[in-house]
């Protein structure tokens, strides 16, 4: 499975971009955008190429979504019993 992150362009610098990523800052290849990006655009990046602009609201859903789904897996967690690490502690 493939996961494409929604990321906010902050500088570019010809075919290189940095990008913004839930707070931590990237740096990102534009050479696979089809179209041209510019600051303050969405972009969709996936390993370490932005493949796709997006629009604000998209990007914006699409974070809140990630961001749930993280604290969701957090809480479930924290909540589960404790497994053993290997079938050789049971």
């Amino acid at each position: 499975m493939c996961l494409a992150v929604p990321s906010k362009v902050i500088t570019i610098d010809e075919l290189l971009a940095t990008v913004d990523v839930f707070g931590a800052r990237r740096e990102v290849s534009l050479m696979l955008l089809p179209e041209l990006a510019q600051v303050g655009d969405y972009v969709l990046v996936h390993a370490g190429f932005a493949i796709q602009k997006i629009d604000e609201a998209v990007a914006l859903d699409s974070m809140n979504l990630i961001r749930e789904y993280a604290e969701a897996l957090e809480d479930y967690e924290e909540h589960m019993p404790e497994q053993p690490r290997s079938i050789f502690e049971a």
